[in-house]
């Protein structure tokens, strides 16, 4: 029920009534050239229009902002309410532009004052504008036909802005009973019919125009729900630009539009912005623009809360609001591009003032102009940019992140990570195979699809297997590969591109034979990369991949895809089992070499941490030794030196644990007994006799008690 908005229609019903003939009491002066005039000459006298004057002026300049920015899905419906209704359009496209809307204005003329009040009413009008919204507009047929059973779903919501001079509160609640009403009995006849739809929502804006000078009767009111189907609402304005400023803000807020000022508009011949400027020939004068457009061109304003850093101002009494930017020099260079993220058709406020005629000109002839955020300090930002685009004038949002005088980002810095090996040409290419050009959607084709329906399922075809970095890929960096590529994408093919793409595969065959070296990227890999056979297996696996997804498209694809399976040099049973037992042989080859080095390494690991034992257990008995406080104890037995504990095969290489076992048992053992006093002084196991015989006498003392001088 969310697919038309109350937005989708409007319906304007202006009162044609006697007493909307009465002056607004506002003048105009029709002579201004004060300065110039002749002596003698009497000056025009000022003129003032007339309430359905300012009526119709203002509800057309919201029909012009309106069909401006929305050309197509906004409608209007225009009605003129005296002694009976009479609608000048309808909801159909041809009849929704201001230029029809004028034309049956001219035809009704202006109101009769002196017909009788009693015979006309506003409420013939409003009836006919409720009867209105209940009628189908091309829009909902469509939606309606497109959702077949389900046509429940497409709502039906309008607006109804009632242009009058009411004479109190009370007849203000009158005319709402009596929309109320016929909103009931409307609902009931659309519910029995097909060329009609009940209403589910409608907004009454009830504007009522006094004279300027004069006292309201009616007091302003906010929005109302006077009933589940309606809301209402009232405002009470003077006629003349006070109208006009409230229509104005009226338009912005049922369409989400906002202000825009372009600041510091140049007219000087230099620019050609304005080409006849007779007050300022020989000056340059600066000039500001007002554009009204879609709120969302200043979207990350709001978001960021940064509208006082883009120059917004309130004005008219704090009613409105307009975001300030300001002129830049204009691009002379349509070819250069900006990174746009939207694009805001626009229309000025004042379209018949100079300023916004000279720069609706200038824009129209091709010209493009960046507008910046007005800082005090800092860098420029340019955030907007005006260009017209099929006779249309656009207001395009800029990306602001980066500035666009900065040199553009490099690819290496995107989304992706610090990736350089994007396959940039082959996607140039892929660009132009699939470019978009104008086509009428009457174009016949023999499927019966849409040309946008075609480029959809041609794109889709293409990027079904599209790497996107050149090491992830080895088909589409060989040239072998390429006339099966660019034709496996094909919607059908023929008997010759079945040849063509079995010839393909053959000569992929021959290449594998000849042991010819494919483009495998090494990227992350050590060494060398894959062996050949493995390289291969990769290409050909990525070459069943490609054909696979085109394979459902038709037999011939099929029959691609069946010569690449038959033709694989090995079948993919067999290269996964020889994959296995490779993978096997290898586990187990170094299962069996780390076995033997884990067992080495343990035997050097226990014997190093025993013989470190035994050397500081030697240190500390040294140092207990040596120390003069420290005596020895007297089943203390002197320390046998490493070379006595241990074998002399130790100085060979590595001992077994037991033997190093056991000779610190044997040492430990040795220490529990009083040793042998003659032991205990013997040098190299040999005790030696007469020991003070050398100190008495002098003599050096050999074997056998021999002494020699």
């Amino acid at each position: 029920m969310k697919m038309f908005s109350v937005a989708h229609k409007t319906v304007f019903v202006v009162d044609h009534c006697p007493y909307m003939a009465e002056s607004s009491r506002q003048q105009v002066e029709c002579d201004v050239l004060t300065k110039s005039r002749a002596q003698g000459v009497i000056p025009l006298a000022p003129v003032s229009k007339s309430l359905w004057t300012c009526a119709v002026e203002c509800s057309m300049e919201y029909c012009r902002i309106l069909y401006d920015i929305y050309p197509k899905d906004k409608l209007v419906n225009y009605i003129v309410s005296d002694s009976e209704f009479h609608i000048l359009n309808s909801w159909r496209r041809e009849d929704q532009s201001t230029h029809e809307l004028m034309s049956a204005l001219a035809a009704v003329g202006p109101p009769n004052p002196r017909e009788d009040p009693e015979c006309c009413s506003i409420l013939h009008g409003l009836v006919a504008a409720v009867e209105s919204l209940c009628k189908i507009t091309e829009l909902q047929h469509e939606r309606r036909t497109a959702l077949m059973d389900t046509a429940e779903r497409v709502a039906n919501r309008g607006r109804i802005i009632c242009l009058t001079n009411a004479k109190s509160d009370t007849h203000v609640r009158m005319l709402e009973d009596c929309i109320q009403e016929t909103i009931l009995d409307q609902n009931k006849l659309a519910a029995g019919s097909d060329r009609l739809m009940a209403i589910q929502q409608c907004e009454l804006v009830l504007v009522h125009i006094y004279p300027q000078g004069e006292d309201t009767l009616v007091s302003d009111r906010p929005k109302k729900e006077i009933s589940p189907l309606l809301t209402s609402e009232v405002h009470s304005v003077r006629a003349g630009r006070h109208l006009a400023t409230k229509l104005n803000i009226l338009v912005q807020q049922h369409f989400d539009l906002t202000s825009t000022t372009i600041t510091n508009i140049p007219m000087k011949p230099t620019l050609n912005v304005c080409e006849q400027e007779e007050q300022h020939a020989n000056t340059s004068a600066n000039y500001d623009v007002e554009l009204l457009h879609h709120r969302d061109a200043h979207l990350e304003f709001f978001k960021s809360g940064d509208l006082h850093m883009a120059g917004t101002s309130t004005r008219e009494n704090g009613l409105k609001e307009t975001v300030t930017l300001k002129w830049c020099t204009p691009r002379t260079n349509t070819i250069e591009l900006y990174y746009c993220t939207g694009a805001y058709r626009i229309s000025p406020t004042d379209v018949n003032s100079r300023p916004s005629s000279c720069l609706t000109n200038f824009l129209l002839n091709g010209r493009s102009v960046l507008l910046e955020q007005p800082r005090k300090s800092g860098s420029k930002v340019i955030s907007h940019m005006l260009s017209s685009h099929g006779g249309e004038i656009f207001l395009h949002v800029l990306n602001s992140n980066r500035s666009t005088l900065e040199d553009p980002p490099s690819i290496s810095e995107g989304c992706g990570g610090r990736v350089t090996d994007y396959r940039i040409t082959d996607f140039g290419e892929f660009m132009r195979e699939n470019r978009l050009t104008p086509v009428s959607e009457s174009t016949h084709d023999p499927s019966g699809k849409l040309p946008a329906e075609r480029a959809k399922a041609q794109l889709e075809r293409h990027t079904r297997y599209w790497p996107m970095i050149i090491s992830q890929t080895t088909i589409f960096n060989m040239q072998a590969v390429v006339p099966l590529a660019n034709l496996i994408v094909k919607e059908t093919l023929t008997e010759e591109d079945v040849l063509t793409c079995q010839k393909t595969v053959y000569n992929l065959v021959d290449m594998e034979r000849k042991n010819d070296p494919l483009p495998i990227s090494t990227v992350g890999s050590r060494g060398k990369g894959p062996k050949r056979d493995e390289q291969y297996r990769i290409m050909w696996n990525e070459l069943e991949t490609l054909v696979k997804t085109h394979a459902g498209a038709t037999d011939r694809h099929q029959r691609v895809l069946d010569c690449i399976i038959a033709c694989r040099s090995k079948p993919p049973e067999e290269e996964e089992r020889k994959k296995r037992g490779r993978k096997r042989e290898e586990r187990e080859d170094r299962t069996e070499k780390n076995g033997n080095k884990e067992t080495d390494d343990k035997s050097w690991q226990e014997s190093e941490r025993l013989k470190g034992l035994l050397d500081k257990e030697d240190q500390e008995s040294e140092v207990i030794k040596d120390s003069p406080d420290s005596p020895e104890p007297l089943n203390k037995k002197p320390r046998l030196t490493t070379e006595e504990v241990q074998p002399p095969e130790r100085a060979k290489g590595p001992v077994s644990l037991l033997t190093m076992w056991t000779n610190r048992i044997t040492a430990a053992n040795s220490r529990k007994h009083q040793e042998f006093v003659g032991r205990a002084s013997s040098v190299n196991n040999k005790f030696e006799l007469y020991q003070h015989l050398k100190d008495e006498n002098g003599m050096d003392v050999h074997e056998n008690g021999k002494a020699s001088r």
